[in-house]
């Protein structure tokens, strides 16, 4: 069973080569990723071929009730049609599933919903969940957002936003928006102001300034800060990272001030023009986990999708060891985190 040796450089090294070079490459699967997520272990496992390796998982450890999961976020780093290499690949972290007393192998590949697929996964013994499943029992949404960048420029891409999201990028340039981007210190604390307010707001549960820290030195050279700023006031913040064909906007903030300037609209065509300038074919917008009109982060995301709509994806794959603690994880675990939410929201 292959599992990468961090002290061995050149291992680290075509390991890396690998997955940077893959077509099925995610900012998730890079050994980077596994730096950035505090409380969690990690392991790299993965398979070769005369010499060279085809398949891979990347994997964040949380352990729980005396086991642990085993999460190849966005994973794994091949085809996800390609059964047999699934297969091995599943098997080659058996034994380490056994020795780190997994109750579950879990990967959430970024491949559309197919029924053909999920009934040969579950053929594989394999359990999907994703479509009617409880949005808040599951790590990621569902639902995802991703402009199509190939064969465009900035005239082409503009012409199949919505009237509206169009309207509202020149309002927040008329009235004055300052977009800036960079990678200080000093600007993260910014956004991290900004994303305090934000999650105060809508009552969200953060990440700690150290995550963020450590995610800007992870992925050094792939990643930005972009801020908006009106006059004196710094309005809206995001976090880009550029991995791979995509750049995906991970993270967003804003005040409390000035929202009627449309900031975020602006800083998002930025950041657009930024992917772009580098010929990225795809700029993932992230998940959204309604598909309403009312809701406001899927109505902002939608008037820039709004040729490819909403991507449904095959949800969170899972090869399960121990039954029991299984579905304590699925079932029990996220009823209790949610009791913990509405607790810290009334405190």
């Amino acid at each position: 069973m292959p599992i990468l040796d961090h002290t061995d450089s050149l291992a680290v090294e075509r390991y890396n080569h690998f997955v940077r070079e893959s077509a099925y490459a995610t900012a998730t699967q890079d050994i980077k990723w596994s730096e950035i997520k505090s409380g969690w272990d990690s392991a790299q496992i993965y398979i070769e071929k005369e010499g060279n390796i085809t398949a891979a998982f990347s994997l964040v450890i949380k352990k729980m009730f005396g086991f642990s999961l085993l999460y190849a976020t966005r994973g794994p780093v091949c085809d996800p049609y390609d059964l047999e290499t699934l297969t091995q690949l599943i098997h080659e972290t058996k034994s380490f599933a056994k020795k780190n007393r997994a109750f579950a192998l879990r990967f959430d590949p970024e491949v559309k919903y197919d029924e053909v697929l999920i009934e040969r996964y579950q053929k594989m013994g394999l359990i999907v969940r994703g479509r009617g499943v409880d949005k808040k029992a599951l790590i990621q949404p569902i639902y995802n957002m991703v402009l199509n960048l190939e064969n465009d420029d900035e005239d082409t891409l503009l012409a199949r936003f919505s009237q509206k999201t169009r309207y509202n990028i020149n309002l927040a340039r008329r009235k004055g928006i300052q977009v800036s981007y960079d990678t200080s210190e000093e600007s993260l604390k910014i956004f991290y102001e900004l994303y305090e307010i934000m999650s105060a707001r809508n009552r969200l549960v953060i990440r700690s300034y150290a995550y963020f820290q450590n995610m800007m030195k992870a992925f050094e050279g792939k990643i930005r800060i972009y801020l908006t700023k009106h006059e004196e006031d710094y309005l809206s913040g995001a976090i880009g990272i550029m991995y791979g064909d995509k750049l995906w906007y991970i993270y967003g903030a804003s005040s409390n001030v000035k929202r009627n300037l449309m900031p975020n609209y602006l800083m998002q065509w930025e950041m657009i023009k930024w992917a772009l300038e580098n010929d990225i074919k795809r700029y993932d917008f992230g998940g959204v986990f309604e598909l309403d009109n009312e809701d406001g982060l899927y109505k902002f995301k939608e008037g820039f999708c709004r040729q490819e709509g909403v991507t449904e994806l095959i949800g969170e794959v899972d090869k399960v060891y121990h039954k029991v603690i299984y579905k304590l994880f699925t079932e029990v675990y996220p009823k209790l985190q949610k009791i913990k939410i509405k607790l810290l929201r009334k405190g």
